[in-house]
């Protein structure tokens, strides 16, 4: 069976890329899958004009500025891959816009620090003329692909529940201690946005948090889990732990990311490669429909890192070239922006939440 695990590509790859930000995931993810899939970065900046020399050296990048806004100022860009800290990237959107030249930007996840910042995003590059895409790249993990092949096309049949359990040590942004930030807007937001993409939106969402204990400034989510009400009855329900028992203090470690979904008329079952040792680790998948004698076991050799970062930049490319919406617009992630602020409600007032409360 085909299972679609490879993202679709532009036919026209030349679009001129700048890049803002010169950290591990543009690095070690963006411009690796781009070089791969025949995209063109031109330009790069970040805060710091070494770091970013240092990137555009390793990737053939041609041109690095001196600040972001020399090269927001380049009127040849056609596209701008802003990875910064969240609490940076509205300020480069709106600059962005302003200037009105870029023909479309792709946005790191979260959006915005809040739902209301995200949608003053998504608007401004709507009254800018500019297409906004977001940069939530586990819809382009090949196990996640697969298993949306097979909601689609029928084979495990209709979804009764679904599920998501990381039992994952994360490498944590400095900048997450500024922002009191652990789990929900960095992690669970992959695990939620991944729920959408299988399933469409739920009706509410009860999520409950605890600190990490391993975390040492202060926060509220860093071990979370919720549950999503959909009205054909469909629940998914995620454990997202951090913390997953003292591995990095001597206890032996038992770490993965596992999703399943059980159907009326069949099983399907994943692992992401992501969290393990090297980074890189391939997913799998292991589905079964009714009549089967055994699993299947398709192999791949692509990984979520870095592979899935030609498609986010990819569905951009082909919205600029087709006309169309982007598969991951700006539109469409305030829905997941809205989800998210609804698990912080949900976990300060003890209920559950309908993310329209979020989004009216």
């Amino acid at each position: 069976m085909e299972l679609n695990i490879n993202p679709p590509l532009p036919a026209k790859r030349d679009f001129r890329i700048g890049v803002l930000g010169s950290g591990f995931i543009v690095n070690d993810c963006h411009l690796v899958s781009y070089r791969k899939a025949g995209f063109n970065p031109v330009a790069i900046a970040s805060r710091s004009r070494d770091h970013a020399a240092k990137v555009a050296a390793l990737h053939s990048i041609p041109k690095v500025c001196d600040t972001c806004e020399q090269l927001l100022d380049d009127p040849t860009i056609e596209v701008l891959d802003i990875a910064v800290p969240p609490n940076a990237q509205l300020a480069l959107i709106k600059a962005a816009c302003q200037r009105k030249t870029v023909k479309g930007i792709l946005a790191q996840k979260p959006l915005g620090m809040n739902y209301a910042e995200a949608l003053e995003a998504v608007q401004g590059c709507e009254q800018a003329g500019i297409t906004l895409a977001v940069n939530q790249n586990m819809r382009y993990d090949q196990s996640v692909r697969a298993a949306k092949t097979l909601l689609t096309n029928g084979t495990i049949g209709e979804p009764v529940l679904a599920t998501i359990d990381m039992r994952g040590i994360p490498h944590w942004a400095p900048w997450q201690a500024e922002l009191g930030w652990v789990t929900l807007r960095v992690m669970s937001i992959h695990h939620l946005d991944c729920f959408r993409f299988w399933f469409g939106d739920p009706e509410g969402i009860f999520c409950t948090t605890r600190p990490d204990p391993r975390t040492r400034f202060p926060h509220t989510d860093g071990i979370c889990a919720y549950i999503l009400e959909y009205a054909g009855g469909l629940r998914c329900v995620a454990i997202d732990d951090t913390w997953t028992g003292p591995a990095k203090e001597g206890c032996p470690a038992d770490i993965s990311i596992k999703w399943r979904i059980e159907g009326l008329n069949g099983l399907a079952m994943g692992d992401l490669g992501w969290c393990k040792d090297p980074y890189t680790s391939v997913s799998t998948i292991r589905y079964a429909a009714k009549g089967d004698k055994e699993f299947h076991e398709p192999k791949w050799s692509e990984s979520w890192f870095p592979d899935a970062f030609g498609g986010t930049m990819g569905q951009l490319l082909i919205a600029l070239e087709t006309g169309k919406e982007p598969a991951i617009s700006g539109r469409d992630n305030l829905k997941t922006m809205a989800l998210v602020d609804a698990a912080y409600l949900s976990a300060r007032q003890k209920r559950v939440v309908n993310p329209a409360e979020i989004a009216a």
